[in-house]
């Protein structure tokens, strides 16, 4: 049908994200799929029985605005375990539909038009889209390769008056990197006695390697005093379709969080709400997950050893780099399309996650499958 009138983009120079082109052209060519961040494996089944068992007593309406009353203690609960800090339920901790609606929300509430974000590339794609329509200005730091540490000479150059958020991902997607003390030092530092706000990115918060302690923002009370934490119950419970998260803040930045979610979605999904509380009552069933995909990390770097990819360490998430400019001189973008059509296997070319379209001859891979996926995965791989 033809329009009356022809749109004003906001995000005029934006298309269908690298995770819709890949998915298709995987399904296109019977590519076994190492490129999406979602388990090929199913959830616990008690997990799936108790989002039944509150459908049939009736919890099929809408939730409270913030999330059910008994989640929000639970999550209080979890996080003063964890990591020592208290956040009232009331005024604090709210569930949110997913991640990603946590990240929209909180940049929509505390950035306003003509301020400054600095986040850092490579980086989930949503981050500087969000920003920009806020009339906000992103400002991207590059994560150098190999390595992909925060420059935080870099970070301090870039912080003017108008910086009025510093986005942190944490451990990060794309590149398995994880804070550490040193980097909380100076985030700490750098913004000490100014107005900035943290929007912490944690989604993968139980999904840390080698015996790392995760550093988030919660454990470190000057840093949470200005923290907004945004996590996920999809990557920590493997539910990544069932699209409800959490998040932290003091009670003045989640009024205004709440704000924006009320008119977002006003609440996440209710069934989900109630097995969440019955499975938070669990601790093994997150506190387990470092272990579990730590095995699966090592069973695709095993399998890929004799191959003539360069694997990056993998410290958290369930990512892995992989460095192929070393045997071919392909942009990324197309190397990747070629191990589609090739190999078949679906991979993200990790210039898709700059804003710029560095490419530093590196694709990513998810280790979020079961072992014969990922067994087969590396054997066509080697044969590249």
């Amino acid at each position: 049908m033809r329009s009356a009138s022809a749109p004003r983009s906001k995000l005029p120079d934006v298309g269908t994200t690298i995770f819709t082109v890949i998915g298709q052209l995987a399904s296109e060519h019977d590519a076994l799929n190492l490129s999406q961040g979602a388990p090929n494996f199913a959830p616990d089944p008690a997990l799936v029985e108790g989002v039944a068992r509150a459908m049939r007593n009736g919890h099929n309406q809408y939730a409270p605005m913030a999330g059910i009353g008994a989640l929000r203690e639970a999550l209080a609960d979890k996080t003063e375990r964890l990591y020592g800090a208290r956040y009232d339920p009331q005024t604090e901790v709210t569930v949110i539909a997913s991640a990603s609606e946590g990240l929209y929300a909180a940049i929509s509430a505390l950035v306003h038009h003509g301020d400054e974000v600095i986040y850092f590339e490579p980086s989930f794609d949503s981050y500087a889209p969000i920003v920009r329509m806020q009339g906000a200005t992103p400002v991207a730091i590059k994560l150098a390769a190999p390595d992909f540490r925060v420059d935080w000479d870099a970070v301090a150059a870039a912080i003017t008056p108008r910086t009025r958020m510093i986005i942190v991902n944490t451990p990060h997607n794309p590149t398995a990197t994880v804070f550490s003390a040193h980097d909380i030092e100076q985030l700490a530092r750098l913004t000490r006695q100014t107005d900035i706000v943290i929007l912490s990115d944690e989604v993968y918060e139980h999904i840390v390697f080698d015996g790392v302690r995760h550093e988030s923002m919660a454990r470190h009370r000057e840093l949470a005093e200005r923290s907004v934490i945004v996590s996920s119950f999809g990557k920590s419970f493997h539910v990544t379709g069932w699209r409800v998260g959490y998040c932290f803040a003091p009670a003045a930045l989640m009024d205004e969080i709440r704000k924006i979610h009320q008119f977002m979605v006003f609440s996440a999904d209710t069934p989900m709400q109630f097995a969440f509380v019955e499975h938070l009552a669990q601790a093994d069933s997150y506190l387990g997950l470092s272990a579990f995909y730590q095995a699966k990390r090592d069973l695709l770097a095993r399998e890929l050893a004799g191959s003539r990819f360069e694997l990056l360490p993998s410290e958290g998430s369930f990512f892995m780099l992989a460095r192929f400019r070393h045997f071919s001189d392909e942009r990324d973008s197309d190397f990747v399309l070629r191990l589609i059509r090739d190999a078949r296997v679906a991979t993200i070319p990790l210039s898709a996650f700059y804003t710029d379209g560095t490419d530093p001859g590196v694709i990513r891979l998810s280790f979020s499958k079961d072992d014969a996926t990922l067994i087969e995965g590396a054997r066509r791989l080697s044969n590249i």
